[in-house]
């Protein structure tokens, strides 16, 4: 069941997002063409791609590719609503705000872009104008969300693929070694990187006899810093006591 939500959510949102964001921000649009009103012409970036007739199975999959894409997120909410309401071990992890928010989020934004084909076709365009406007009102909301819940995982598992393609990268590239315990403890790709990125921010972590601190590993980052605080502890003592004899 989770794999069936999970396939639903994601190809109908990803269909949907495929048509949204082309067709707000002008990349792609559709036009009859001038010598025929029965054919409709499809143009990316102004560059005329296809063209198919109104009467054609092709005219109603592309004017009702959101509802499709609605129908699937719909499936997919309602199997993990079904889910979340009877798998007792997920009920007892799963948080409003960080679970079933998201579902809610989904389901208004399907339901409300229903209902705008609804209005079109069965109610003579009836309320369209409050229909359309509550549908960006949910959108609007659920975009704000993002960053708050577990729609990150947009962003969060191809970044996720980034890194482990790095990590890849740096175990091909060989092992730096410390220089204090001579022992591997991370990527000379990524030693080299942080040094880079160090250098570019104006932190200068590179010492005087040529070494850098990125060439020590975390635990003798450690045990220098327990031995320059005992060093220092040690020195103020003996300047306490140095006083307290002058005195």
């Amino acid at each position: 069941m989770r794999w069936t939500a999970h396939w639903f959510l994601a190809w109908g949102c990803l269909l949907a997002a495929a048509v949204t964001f082309p067709l707000s921000f002008g990349w792609l649009r559709f036009e009859t063409a001038r010598d025929n009103q029965q054919i409709y012409r499809t143009f990316v970036f102004g560059i005329h791609v296809a063209s198919f007739r109104l009467d054609s199975i092709l005219a109603p999959l592309a004017f009702n590719i959101l509802d499709l894409c609605s129908v699937m997120v719909l499936i997919g909410v309602f199997v993990a609503m079904w889910r979340r309401g009877n798998d007792r071990g997920v009920m007892s992890v799963q948080q409003f705000s960080n679970d079933l928010l998201p579902l809610i989020m989904l389901f208004a934004i399907s339901i409300t872009g229903l209902f705008l084909t609804a209005s079109t076709h069965l109610m003579r365009g009836s309320h369209y104008v409050f229909l359309s406007q509550l549908h960006a009102v949910t959108v609007i909301f659920t975009l704000l969300y993002l960053p708050f819940g577990k729609f990150f995982h947009i962003f969060q598992r191809p970044a996720q693929l980034g890194i482990d393609f790095y990590k890849q990268a740096g175990v091909e590239n060989g092992q730096a070694q410390c220089v204090r315990c001579r022992q591997p403890f991370a990527s000379q790709l990524q030693v080299g990187d942080l040094k880079s990125v160090q250098m570019a921010l104006g932190i200068r972590y590179q010492m005087e006899d040529g070494t850098h601190y990125q060439d020590i590993c975390p635990q003798c980052r450690r045990k220098n810093l327990a031995l320059t605080q005992d060093a220092l502890w040690r020195t103020t003592a003996a300047e306490v006591e140095r006083l307290a004899g002058v005195k």
